[in-house]
């Protein structure tokens, strides 16, 4: 079964992109009053502003009985992070999916197809969309750096790149996701940007990737390729976009991958982090780069383009949710209980596509780390917004690898990992 949201927002752009226009809504039967973004209303001139999306939110919460919003955290510079959630609340037959929109707040197209998805999923009236709002909770947080949004900036206010911070945790942006991963626990983490393109190798509409850290579950894996390979492209180039696999460079002529320029297996990556916390994860990524005379001319035609693009990958991931969330349940759920076990060796580095050396690799990994008085205090708070238990003990305290984040725990505290928050002293007989 395909997913289809014949959404205001995709209805209005591919006549935009027809017509050089940008149509009125199209669906349900309140589409005249429905809120639309300062995206929507300029015809793609502008990216929505700070209050209209303040109010585009409020709009909608207040106006459909399926969506809850909420503030998940305040920025440095006092704006709010904002969490939507829409559909069927958490049980066991229900999948999650988590859209994570713009952590670079100079790659604004994936805000506004969150924005327009929102509001899409919140008004539409079919029996299809509402049978799968019935089996699927929607978590979306629009904004993930609305102060680097508000500057044009990648990073936030600090200039941290916001999406090198899913390890150490040191933002204010960074830390209100961990929370949400933590609380929701989701099925599915889904994380929206763009790139510039390097054309003739590198010049896609649209790139995705799963995650490649090697400690990402074999069934969990395995169901984030199949949500990029059978799910996501499909679904783009359906709608006329080409696609790829992000990172690699190709020969124009053949296809074959030539070079890797991104895309490694770093746990602190959203992407990585989503596979090693159990979730399948996909990264999208939309290209900024104009393609045609008609969008060098005017940059509203590659705005719209951009966001339609990201629009179509979300049919996609819908299909996924909608058609392999009992499959994507019983991976997510036996990746936790996996960790229980304490069973199998744990990488410090690598990926997919990389082995690991001897040196990156716990064979025979301990049974837990200690940490000293000092340590604990300096790091809880990280391991509690992980969702790591740990047990005081003494002035200190230990935390057990036999836990559903197993894996993650020698990456927060082994001395040899990379992005370390603390160097533990392994304990092996417990």
């Amino acid at each position: 079964m395909t997913f289809h949201v014949r959404s205001f927002a995709l209805a209005a752009l591919t006549v935009a992109l027809t017509a050089g226009l940008m149509a009125a809504p199209a669906r349900a039967a309140d589409a005249t009053t429905a809120p639309r973004t300062g995206f929507e209303t300029s015809g793609g001139t502008r990216w929505t502003g700070e209050e209209e999306e303040r109010s585009f939110l409020a709009a909608v919460d207040r106006a459909s009985d399926r969506v809850a919003l909420s503030r998940i955290g305040t920025t440095k510079q006092g704006r709010e992070l904002a969490l939507v959630a829409i559909g069927a609340r958490p049980a066991a037959t229900v999948t999650t999916v988590l859209l994570i929109c713009s952590q670079h707040g100079n790659e604004p197209s994936g805000r506004e197809a969150c924005l327009t998805t929102v509001r899409d999923l919140a008004f539409a009236r079919d029996r299809q969309t509402r049978a799968f709002l019935a089996r699927t909770e929607i978590l979306v947080i629009p904004n993930a750096n609305p102060d680097g949004r508000a500057a044009d900036i990648r990073g936030n206010s600090d200039r941290v790149d916001v999406n090198r911070d899913h390890i150490a945790l040191k933002t204010a942006e960074g830390r209100a996701m961990a929370a949400v991963i933590r609380d929701h626990r989701p099925d599915v983490i889904y994380d929206l940007h763009e790139y510039g393109a390097s054309p003739p190798y590198y010049d896609r509409d649209l790139f995705d990737l799963w995650p490649r850290n090697l400690n990402t579950d074999s069934r969990v894996h395995r169901e984030s390729k199949a949500l990029s390979e059978r799910y996501v492209r499909p679904a783009a180039e359906d709608k006329g976009h080409t696609s790829g696999t992000y990172g690699i460079w190709t020969d124009p002529a053949t296809g074959e991958p030539i070079r890797q320029v991104a895309g490694d297996g770093q746990e602190r990556i959203l992407r990585n982090a989503s596979g090693v916390k159990n979730s399948v994860g996909l990264l999208i990524e939309s290209r900024v780069d104009p393609l045609t005379d008609a969008e060098k001319a005017d940059p509203a035609v590659n705005n719209r383009r951009r966001v339609s693009s990201q629009l179509a990958a979300l049919e996609g991931l819908m299909s996924f949710a909608g058609e392999r969330g009992p499959a994507v349940r019983a991976a997510t759920s036996l990746a936790r209980w996996n960790g229980f076990l304490d069973r199998g060796p744990i990488y410090l580095g690598g990926a997919d596509n990389t082995p690991a050396t001897p040196a990156e690799t716990l064979a025979d990994p301990p049974c837990g780390y200690r940490l000293d008085g000092t340590q604990f205090a300096e790091v809880k708070d990280e391991l509690a917004l992980h969702g790591v238990v740990a047990r005081e003990v003494g002035d200190g305290a230990f935390v057990p690898l036999r836990q559903s984040q197993r894996k993650l725990v020698p990456l927060l505290l082994d001395a040899r990992a990379t992005y370390r928050l603390a160097s533990g002293q392994p304990v092996t007989a417990c």
